[in-house]
């Protein structure tokens, strides 16, 4: 495949286009409400947006890295939270390429409209049993999406015989653990924040949680699965799938400020927002960052896409362009936001007006580490042959 030229979606146009009308009718109910509502979840799982990532042997669509993220930056443009949840629950069912075929299928190819998430970070600890079972116990911020989802993962540090149990590269291993939704209690008054409200990224926990032997992933480790699309970096996939609601809210910023920019004449004018000059700098500016942003991340998709689907190994040079990317579109989102911010005026400010969400929104998706402003500084050191000494 070519940059430039345009991936055809599995997903039905139809079914997606009611999606995104109902998310956006909705969406202030969803930050009012604080979580993304069941049946909103369903409708999503129903119209497939839950298997984008998941392999073909499970029933999945098994889709093309530029689908995933055009679906979740239409999906986020619909409504923010609904977008970032729908990327926890793609980007954790990307394990169904790594987990074992027993808990792949039991967990992804018996039900096709399940929901996962989950957090990576190494929060918990897990014990192997005399069995090769675990029994796990931890805590976890951030849990984007797991009041809908029927499996919740939680990233664990593994011990056996009380001893922490390295992997390959001498290093405590890190599993991340699938946890039945009935073992996990959500702490529910832990998400008080800015932005994304409508996610709620509450607290979970589990304590001395059974997990059979093998219903977890090691992080870092390489797929079960041998095709393009799981030779792509996870860490990309996850970086990219932040960046894509941070376009999607800037996208809507957009559109909401071109309603607002013909439609009003500030106190003491005589000309509307869309007649001045320097709103209409504003406005150009706001949409090449956006459309810029988007350009870079096509064609650095595509570069890794050709790599991939060769059977190329993907180097480190590729994989910190992906993170690159992911981030230079985040914080261009976040720029052109705050720009068209600014030009709206005391309006903007209104609880009432989408922007005061919008600019709230994407200044909580600028503090993701996986594109956060230390990413620029790992990325810049490839790029001068230094060594990150970070995974990317």
């Amino acid at each position: 495949m070519q940059s430039g030229l345009s991936v055809t979606s599995p997903l039905n146009p139809e079914h997606s286009a009611a999606v995104y009308a109902e998310l956006s009718a909705r969406s202030n109910d969803i930050e009012a409400a604080g979580r993304l509502p069941q049946d909103l979840a369903d409708k999503m799982a129903n119209a497939d947006f839950y298997r984008l990532v998941v392999p073909e042997a499970l029933g999945g669509l098994e889709a093309h890295p530029q689908v995933f993220f055009d679906t979740l930056a239409a999906t986020a443009q619909a409504d923010s939270a609904a977008g970032w949840c729908l990327m926890i629950g793609t980007t954790t069912s990307v394990t169904s390429s790594s987990l074992p075929t027993e808990h792949a299928q039991a967990i992804y190819g018996t039900d096709p409209k399940v929901i996962t998430a989950g957090v990576t970070a190494p929060m918990g600890r897990a014990d192997i049993q005399a069995d090769g079972s675990v029994i796990a116990s931890g805590r976890w911020p951030y849990g984007s999406g797991s009041q809908t989802a029927s499996w919740i993962a939680g990233g664990c540090t593994l011990y056996k015989d009380g001893e922490v149990v390295t992997n390959r590269f001498d290093q405590p291993a890190t599993m991340l653990v699938f946890f039945e939704r009935d073992q996990v209690d959500i702490h529910d008054d832990t998400w008080q924040t800015s932005g994304l409200r409508g996610t709620g990224s509450h607290d979970f926990s589990v304590n001395q949680a059974h997990v059979p032997e093998g219903r977890w992933v090691e992080l870092g480790g390489r797929p079960r699965i041998d095709t393009p699309l799981y030779r792509f970096p996870t860490l990309g996939l996850l970086a990219l799938g932040v960046s894509a609601v941070s376009i999607g809210i800037a996208r809507h910023a957009l559109s909401v400020f071109h309603k607002l920019a013909v439609a009003k004449t500030p106190t003491g004018g005589r000309r509307t927002l869309a007649n001045r000059g320097a709103v209409q700098a504003d406005y150009a500016m706001a949409q090449a960052a956006v459309d810029s942003a988007e350009a870079l991340t096509r064609q650095t998709i595509a570069t890794a896409w050709d790599q991939a689907s060769n059977g190329q190994k993907i180097g480190l040079d590729m994989k910190a362009k992906l993170r690159l990317a992911a981030t230079h579109n985040t914080w261009s989102a976040a720029q052109a936001v705050d720009r068209l911010y600014h030009a709206g005026g005391g309006t903007s400010i209104y609880s009432k007006s989408p922007l005061q969400r919008c600019f709230r929104d994407v200044h909580v998706t600028t503090q993701h580490i996986m594109v956060a402003q230390p990413t620029y500084e790992m990325t810049g050191k490839v790029a001068l042959d230094i060594d990150p000494k970070q995974p990317l």
